[in-house]
């Protein structure tokens, strides 16, 4: 049996980290090649990983669908305030 890996803080880690080590954990685990508990530690990683970048993406989310609503709530400017030009020309 491997000895147990030291893995990274999930705070600590960005979003690509986080993505990029799920991979690999799905990669070991496809392969088929690890020992039953190594198996078990790669995905109990790989769950946390997964709920990890999901609440960050649902985050994300909400930070966009914020910023989308902030967006459509600006009031075009007044243009009735601004002085005519009708009367330039005559």
């Amino acid at each position: 049996m491997a000895q147990a890996k030291a893995y990274k803080e999930l705070d600590t880690m960005t979003f690509r980290e986080a993505s990029t080590e799920l991979e690999q954990i799905v990669r070991s685990l496809e392969s088929g090649e690890l020992e039953l508990e190594d198996a078990l530690a790669c995905y109990e990683r790989g769950v946390a990983l997964l709920t990890s970048l999901r609440e960050r993406l649902s985050g994300a989310e909400q930070k966009v669908r914020v910023l989308l609503d902030a967006s459509q709530e600006v009031v075009a400017p007044d243009t009735t305030a601004a002085p005519s030009t009708a009367f330039l020309s005559e």
